[in-house]
């Protein structure tokens, strides 16, 4: 009879720790993952896209101006009648601006992140650790341009050009890690343009990297 007392308190001191530890993995996964996930997406895309702002800045410093991106012709009354994008140059831009960024996500990947657990769960009566972020980049930087139209005055259009940079980095922090993709649109260059602006009117193949239509 002792014999199986103590069997049973044997299997019940291996039974109770396993039983312990699937509710708080199940606990952890339901409450507490979605959580860090979605703080440490929040940081991960700021320290991000500073290190992108940072990699066109290094790359560009102010040294494009709007004519050198876009020629403008214009008839003998003033009005636009050809807007023709440099694609070298727009190419030559989107690969230094890509490898620029790729080299500032690696910096970022060797730096210590730290995610303060308070803040994440709106703790403030006891003083939890803080946690580590790590940011990997995943894959390759793309870089494109865009462009924006906005009314400027009476007869005046403003013509903006940005770059739209993508790239995907890997979060990782404890007990999660997810991929996830980073946007950021920085304008370049803008001037303003007098008289009307066709619909349709600027002159690049269509292969390139650039087509306007408003």
């Amino acid at each position: 009879m002792k014999y199986k007392n103590k069997n049973k308190r044997f299997i019940l001191w291996i039974v109770l720790p396993v039983v312990i530890i699937v509710y708080m993995f199940i606990y952890i996964n339901n409450n507490i993952k979605a959580t860090l996930i979605a703080v440490s997406e929040i940081r991960a895309k700021a320290v991000a896209t500073q290190a992108i702002n940072d990699a066109v800045s290094l790359k560009l410093d102010d040294r494009i101006d709007y004519t050198d991106l876009i020629y403008v012709k214009y008839d003998t009354k003033g009005k636009v009648t050809l807007m023709q994008a440099n694609t070298i140059l727009m190419n030559s831009i989107a690969s230094e601006v890509a490898v620029e960024v790729q080299n500032q996500l690696k910096n970022i990947s060797k730096s210590d992140i730290k995610i303060p657990l308070n803040n994440a769960f709106d703790i403030q009566i006891v003083k939890l650790p803080s946690i580590k972020l790590q940011i990997v980049p995943q894959g390759a930087v793309s870089v494109d341009f865009a462009t924006e139209f906005q009314e400027s005055g009476i007869n005046q259009t403003r013509h903006r050009i940005y770059l739209i940079v993508v790239a995907e980095i890997k979060i990782i922090v404890p007990l999660v890690s997810e991929n996830i993709k980073v946007t950021s649109n920085i304008p370049i260059a803008e001037t303003i343009i007098i008289g009307d602006v066709p619909n349709q009117y600027v002159n690049v193949p269509k292969d390139d990297i650039l087509n306007i239509v408003r």
